[in-house]
């Protein structure tokens, strides 16, 4: 009898996960389905549709290989059998406007930051001097970890980082890459490999024609792992 209710509670909550995440699919206003641009998050937290996921993936790319979504705020990394893990991320200004075929170049825990000449000038526009070089760490804006994008052996100035701004995932920002929350870029980090293939997905076009689509919750992996 109690090997029965547990069989019936675990039907159940997998049913409610499925329900939510197809509820998030068909909802016009899912992320999934248009071009998110909120301009501010005023509760401060990440909505669930971000939050970590495994999912069920249909794409021809070998596992290993990072798809960036620009517009809809997603990561994905490719696994095997189409499976594959979907974060939520932000967007800054500096990544928005790109797309291409990269790969991760190196890696770094708790990097330092130096930001740009441009961004400097900007925010110093705005009232918001910045530093010219920060050391890693808490209150670093690269967060927990950075993975630097390269293209043919050289630095593109792209990157996948995390962020002290949970908050801001989801969004388009006004500085920055790809950011990540600190957990999740940390978790992104343990599994990527220096010279894993990343795609980015965006503006132009110019990562060509990529074939991927997003089934949803993995119900089964997301209850009893694997």
């Amino acid at each position: 009898m109690k090997r029965m209710k547990w069989a019936m509670a675990l039907s159940a909550l997998a049913a409610s996960l499925v329900v939510a995440d197809m509820a998030s699919a068909q909802d016009p206003s899912s992320a999934r389905n248009r071009r998110v641009e909120p301009v501010y998050n005023t509760k401060r937290i990440v909505p669930q549709e971000f939050k970590r996921k495994l999912i069920r993936l249909e794409t021809n790319e070998a596992p290993g290989t990072i798809i960036i979504d620009t517009n809809n705020k997603f990561l994905y990394l490719v696994e095997a059998d189409n499976r594959a893990i979907r974060y939520g991320v932000g967007v800054g200004r500096e990544g928005f406007g790109w797309s291409g075929v990269v790969k991760v170049g190196r890696k770094q825990e708790w990097p330092d930051w130096t930001p740009p000449p441009e961004m400097r000038a900007r925010e110093a526009a705005k009232g918001h001097p910045l530093p010219a070089h920060m050391k890693g760490g808490e209150d670093n804006p690269l967060g927990a970890r950075a993975m630097y994008l390269y293209r043919k052996g050289h630095d593109t100035a792209f990157r996948i980082h995390g962020t002290n701004q949970p908050w801001s995932i989801g969004l388009n920002l006004s500085s920055g890459c790809i950011r990540m929350m600190n957990k999740d870029v940390m978790d992104l980090y343990d599994r990527v490999s220096v010279g894993a293939k990343v795609i980015v997905i965006g503006p132009g076009n110019r990562q060509g024609e990529v074939s991927f689509e997003d089934k949803g919750l993995d119900f089964f992996r997301t209850i009893f792992g694997g």
